[in-house]
């Protein structure tokens, strides 16, 4: 044997990767994968119900004005509320007056200069009621207010026989 011989035979083997080990690794990227396109997926998914319930906040009422009606003893007698878009001033009753057989109870609104304008008519002896309402009605109104007329309200352009 030459010196030559023992050299080349004395070499490290190469190092063999066991198949387990690629076996790990491809089922480590698969797994990220998947993992990866869940997450882009529920991304997508979160911007989709963002964007769908903002465009249902856009279409609900917003209220716009807010009036508490206070009764001769300053307790609070109807809470108005005022929405733009759909033109709807709500009323709801917060005591148990009621207007009798023959009176109405007509809503004003009240401007700066004291001049008040009829906005309606309460018809209903339910708690909660809607009149339509304009928002020009309520341009330049301070306050609300409601009197005690007889049956039908006062005539249009008439002030109130007394405003409480």
């Amino acid at each position: 044997m030459t010196s030559t011989d023992s050299t080349v035979s004395q070499a490290p083997a190469a190092r063999r990767v066991s198949s387990w080990w690629r076996m790990l690794a491809v089922f480590l990227m698969v797994l990220l994968l998947i993992g990866w396109a869940a997450s882009a997926s529920m991304v997508e998914q979160l911007k989709a119900q963002i964007a769908h319930a903002q465009a249902k906040l856009a279409e609900q009422p917003q209220i716009t004005q807010v009036a508490l009606l206070v009764d001769a003893q300053g307790l609070p007698a109807m809470l108005a509320t005022f929405t733009a878009k759909d033109h709807k001033l709500q009323l709801q009753r917060l005591n148990e007056v009621k207007e009798g057989r023959e009176d109405s109870m007509q809503v004003w609104a009240i401007a700066a200069h004291g001049q008040p304008k009829s906005l309606g008519i309460i018809e209903s002896k339910y708690k909660t009621l809607q009149l339509p309402v304009l928002a020009a009605d309520l341009q330049g109104a301070m306050e609300l207010g409601i009197s005690a007329e007889n049956k039908g309200g006062v005539a249009a352009g008439s002030p109130p026989s007394q405003v409480r």
